[in-house]
């Protein structure tokens, strides 16, 4: 894959996340820029089957920095698992002459992008988009500062009415797999406790920590979680909770999809925009089938495959912090 790319096509995939919008206008502007031909592809994957792609210009991408959601709309898509899928998909990009894909996205996306590119002569750059920063190779993810703050900001407003009426509240975030939004979010807020996939609970431990708390007069607690805690999230922490602590005000907040839409902070809107940018000068330089990610406030460049099998651990420093802080 030494030829030139001389057409580029862009979608989003997966999830929706905050910042998606600014990396699809730093794709666009860029490859116009540099005079190439940029197509958008709409409903991801999905558009890719059906043809349902257009053409782009500067104006396509105007005022769309601040927006949440992603304007070429996103869906999974079960054709493109398939190779007749993929090979349709293929006739399509070439019936356009796009001949290089940026695909904005999870793990998911990536792993489409990889095969996809191992079957046919298409060069793919992915940007992690993903309110979760659950991928390897790169300090943060587009949508991952606006998820916590929207978290933050709900949270902080539910202490208000904790405190109000000395309340035990049990608040439910996103992150099935990856226990980042709960730990920033939670460490932001001063809960008390938090639990994520990635540490194994100890309920019988939170209990007689509770207990204690009460018997000191503390009836304010937070604890944030994951909603892919083993104990099935809020719900399932919440009634353990209340057969163990029949005394407490109990109360649980699942905050859900609000942690997916609203407008990007101004971090999410220059991560997207740097990735973008040198997501169109890989493509242009020869750099293909790579992730774009930002580590240490440098551009890093991971291998699909690579940034599809290894998810980002997270570091011990971090649940050292909370355990003494709690």
């Amino acid at each position: 894959m030494a030829k030139k790319v001389t057409k580029i096509g862009v979608l989003t995939s997966g999830g929706d996340a905050p910042g998606m919008n600014a990396a699809i206008r730093a794709v666009v502007r860029t490859a116009l820029y540099h005079e190439v031909e940029v197509y958008g592809i709409l409903r991801g994957y999905s558009g890719m089957v059906e043809n349902d792609m257009v053409k782009m210009d500067s104006k396509s991408v105007s005022k769309i920095i601040q927006l949440g959601g992603t304007i070429l709309k996103t869906a999974r898509c079960k054709e493109f698992y398939e190779p007749e899928g993929r090979a349709k998909a293929y006739d399509n990009l070439k019936k356009h002459g796009i001949d290089g894909l940026v695909v904005i996205g999870g793990d998911g996306s990536f792993k489409g992008a990889q095969q996809f590119s191992n079957e046919f002569d298409i060069p793919c750059i992915g940007l992690p988009g993903t309110i979760d920063k659950d991928i390897a190779g790169t300090d943060f993810t587009i949508g991952f500062d606006t998820a916590v703050n929207t978290a933050v900001e709900a949270i902080d407003k539910i202490r208000d009415t904790m405190e109000a009426h000395n309340r035990l509240f049990v608040v439910e975030v996103m992150g099935r797999d990856a226990g980042y939004i709960a730990l920033h979010s939670g460490m932001a807020t001063g809960a008390e406790n938090i639990l994520i996939p990635e540490r194994k609970a100890n309920l019988p431990e939170l209990i007689q920590s509770l207990t204690q708390a009460e018997k000191n007069k503390k009836y304010v607690n937070l604890i944030v979680v994951t909603e892919g805690d083993e104990y099935g999230g809020a719900d399932g922490i919440s009634n353990y909770l209340k057969l163990s602590l029949p005394g407490a005000d109990i109360r649980t907040a699942i905050l859900g999809h609000i942690q997916r839409g609203g407008s990007p902070t101004a971090n999410d809107r220059i991560i997207a925009s740097r990735m973008g940018y040198h997501a169109v000068q890989c493509l242009l330089e020869g750099r293909y089938n790579v992730m774009v990610g930002i580590v240490n406030d440098e551009m890093r460049y991971t291998p699909l495959d690579k940034a599809v099998k290894a998810k980002q651990s997270i570091n011990d420093e971090w649940l050292q912090i909370v355990e003494a802080l709690h």
